[in-house]
């Protein structure tokens, strides 16, 4: 069991760092945003030359870059949005009288520029893995989107826990978009679906005849699919999950991380 340790500590630290690293340049003043946005995609042209690197190299070292790789380019992503550079094409509040099919249509236009480049994102990582022994990348930066866009829909629809503090204050105005009520039909098909998914990939990763990069990298994609759907049952469960990132958000209240249904 100590082989599967050291990649599963490795996903947990680097996702709640990263996380953390993220809203604390989020919140930042807004004038350091341009020079963190700089920085980032500094990091993102590396990344992707660690994910080509890393498609040739099926070792345990080629999935460990993969995966880093791969949160990197997920992390760019998520800085573009929420610093404001990458947005869509009516950043505003939700209109008052809006609902339905019509509110979701604004929620989507406040984010539609922003969803173009994470399949851009994706695409990019699907050529530098193509005919490639290790795609870890591609299936992290997968499970990345996939998991961050249920959330989201859930956060649409409807949670006990908005998490709204995670906010910067430029993107105040996304908070109209977001639902509290105790439940929502989605949420329990996310969960079960990830669940599955994350003793689907544990199962891969315990395999006889696996592969020295699949072990490292199945282990680390069921990690953070397992932590991903812990993510959603912190939109719902009576838990304090924000103050896992309290020291990103100084001086900012972490009590909108939960409260009971309108």
């Amino acid at each position: 069991m100590a082989t599967y340790a050291a990649p599963v500590v490795y996903a947990v630290l680097l996702w709640w760092f990263s996380t953390g690293l993220i809203l604390l340049l989020d919140h930042a003043p807004r004038r350091t945003h341009p020079w963190s946005m700089a920085a980032a995609t500094l990091l993102l042209a590396a990344a992707l030359v660690a994910v080509r690197a890393s498609a040739g190299d099926a070792s345990g070292n080629g999935a460990y870059t993969a995966f880093t790789a791969a949160l990197v380019v997920w992390g760019w992503q998520e800085m573009s949005y929420y610093m404001g550079f990458i947005s869509g094409p009516r950043p505003v509040a939700c209109p008052p009288s809006c609902r339905g099919s019509e509110r979701f249509f604004a929620a989507l236009a406040t984010s539609l520029w922003h969803e173009f480049a994470i399949v851009i994102g994706g695409l990019a990582i699907l050529a530098l893995v193509w005919g490639q022994p290790n795609k870890f990348a591609l299936w992290t930066y997968g499970t990345l989107v996939v998991m961050n866009l249920s959330a989201r829909l859930n956060l649409f629809l409807g949670v006990r826990n908005l998490h709204a503090e995670f906010l910067p204050d430029h993107l105040g105005y996304l908070a109209c978009y977001l639902t509290r009520a105790p439940m929502n039909r989605l949420f329990p098909l996310s969960v079960t679906l990830g669940t599955g998914a994350a003793a689907l990939l544990g199962r891969a990763a315990l395999a006889d005849e696996v592969l020295a990069h699949e072990l490292i990298g199945f282990t680390v994609l069921a990690t953070l699919m397992a932590l991903a759907t812990l993510e959603h049952w912190f939109l719902m469960l009576p838990l304090p999950s924000a103050a896992l990132w309290r020291w990103s958000l100084p001086g900012r209240s972490l009590d909108g991380a939960r409260g009971a249904p309108d």
